[in-house]
């Protein structure tokens, strides 16, 4: 690990202040200097170019494909340097030998289902050794609520008993202890959406006397948002935790115009003292898996018996009154558009031809309705088709990213032929169309909201700025042409402008090509911060 000088770098610290040219000093992944004339052994020319704490993404899907593929090009080419894992209330820890294939088949639409994979983990200690083994970037883990319901309730819509509640308490403990830096949930995926208010509170109080925060995926974000909002905030206010609320948006046409709304109800919850934070990514559409769109009563039990009931003529006539008449739970409450649900991936390879129709072009093209190319796709492809919703709203979009308490998740699956580009676009479309182009964002306050704000919500020790004695998580762009390659029509093509990035002093990415290091570590909650062991 040499040392290392950039020279005549325009720094961005991550705290919002002001550039400022300066020279930095790198020695045993650590800054050394900040400013003045400085020497040192490896010289980069960064005249011109903007030196930038490591990017952080607050929302990240790479629990499986960063183990899969540890080199993990879609972020290093990003410029981020660390991930938050265990998302959405689903990830692939805590488990057991009877949850753990429950969970490699729900989430194959998100993450693949290597078959030749090692599954060498039960616990989060075990999995956040198996990321010390050797990951490009550094990556925060939650404790994901609805992994940890399926350990203790199964699939069953109902509330836990006391003892249940006790010994899902008892594995978040050992979570919380082995490292996790709180709890996530996703209320609109099973088995997290039949969880209550009550029971989000009790774990919550856990996680806030470990000093974590509640990541959470709320019930709604369509024709429920504003209620779904309002709940989180009272769960954070009647037990004291912090909360993070993910990928904060307002879709759907109900929504239209409503951005406002949203952020006078988080203005006034700061005002009185909740501690709270959200993440959003700069694109309009959604993207989840096709089954997610199913009404909880049709999920209850498992993707076993969510399949076999789509079996039953009746049960199917049901779920389609409600997604095309009444809305069902699992389009958030509105009525389903099958022009605005776009198929992105699909786990049986015989049925990409449907990748990239909407269901209503493959419903006119096959001469049947949206209800028959949904069932038919959901059991031909087991549950593992991957879809983008397109209904979302720019003038929303905007106003949520100028709030003062906006940091940036990609929320991005990396699986299917057409995956979302914000998997590989997030941070440089931020930095190149919503900052360079639009002015929505000064470049100070952009880093700000990937670096020095999320790394202050995770408790990353010494990481996240630009300060001597921290650890080298180092971006350096140029802001004249950084931008995001991706589109949905070539999602996964890599940024432009992104020169080199250094994960704890390690070059991940020079000259703009992947190096193949591996200097990622797990970095584990403690009372001293999230550091790496």
């Amino acid at each position: 690990m040499p040392e290392l000088l950039f020279r005549g770098a325009t720094v961005i610290d991550g705290t919002g202040a002001d550039r400022r040219r300066a020279d930095v000093t790198v020695d045993a992944g650590v800054i050394t200097g900040v400013g003045g004339e400085l020497t040192g052994h490896q010289v980069i020319d960064a005249e011109g170019l903007v030196l930038a704490p490591g990017f952080i993404d607050m929302h990240a899907h790479s629990d499986l494909r960063m183990l899969v593929e540890p080199a993990h090009p879609s972020r290093i080419t990003q410029g981020v340097t660390c991930e938050l894992l265990g998302q959405d209330g689903l990830s692939y820890a805590p488990v057991d030998d009877t949850t753990l294939p429950q969970l490699r088949r729900q989430l194959a639409g998100w993450n693949g289902d290597p078959e030749d994979f090692g599954w060498d983990w039960r616990t989060v200690g075990q999995y956040l050794d198996r990321l010390d083994r050797g990951v490009a970037v550094n990556a925060c883990y939650l404790v994901p609520h609805g992994s940890l319901r399926m350990l203790v309730l199964g699939w069953q819509d109902r509330p836990p008993t006391p003892q249940e509640l006790v010994r899902m308490r008892e594995v978040l403990a050992q979570g919380l202890r082995e490292g996790a830096v709180g709890l996530s949930s996703g209320l609109s995926y099973p088995p997290g959406r039949y969880a209550g208010t009550d029971e989000l509170v009790a774990l919550c109080e856990l996680v806030a006397a470990y000093g974590g925060f509640h990541a959470t995926h709320q019930r709604s974000y369509g024709a429920g948002a504003l209620e779904g909002y309002a709940e989180m905030v009272e769960i954070s206010r009647r037990s004291g935790c912090p909360l993070h609320l993910a990928h904060a948006t307002m879709n759907f046409g109900v929504n239209a115009g409503r951005a406002g709304e949203l952020l006078d109800l988080l203005d006034r919850a700061i005002a009185d003292g909740c501690d709270l934070t959200l993440d959003s990514y700069p694109y309009l559409p959604g993207s989840t898996t096709l089954a997610a769109l199913l009404p909880g009563w049709a999920a209850e039990g498992g993707p076993t018996a969510a399949l076999a009931r789509l079996g039953d003529p009746s049960v199917r006539a049901r779920i389609a009154y409600e997604l095309e008449q009444t809305g069902s739970d699992g389009c958030h409450g509105v009525v389903v558009d099958w022009a605005t649900v776009q198929i992105s991936g699909v786990r049986d390879q015989r049925l990409a031809p449907a990748v990239g129709a909407t269901v209503a072009q493959l419903a006119a093209e096959r001469g049947s309705s949206g209800a028959e190319v949904f069932f038919q796709l959901l059991r031909e492809d087991e549950l593992g088709t991957t879809i983008l919703q397109h209904v979302g709203h720019e003038e929303n979009v905007r106003a949520i990213m100028r709030h003062r308490s906006h940091t940036v998740g990609s929320d991005g699956l990396l699986v299917g032929a057409r995956p979302h580009p914000r998997a590989w676009g997030t941070f440089p479309r931020y930095l190149g169309h919503y900052t360079r182009e639009l002015g929505v964002l000064t470049l100070e306050e952009a880093v700000a909201r990937m670096t020095g704000r999320p790394a202050r919500r995770l408790r990353l020790h010494r990481r996240g700025l630009i300060r001597p004695g921290y650890h080298a998580d180092l971006v350096l762009f140029d802001p004249q042409t950084v931008g995001a390659g991706a589109t949905f029509e070539d999602p996964c093509r890599p940024a432009t402008g992104i020169e080199h990035v250094y994960v704890n002093g390690t070059a991940v990415l020079r000259d703009a090509r992947p190096t193949g290091a591996l200097p990622g570590r797990a970095l584990r909650r403690t009372e001293r911060g999230t550091r790496a062991r």
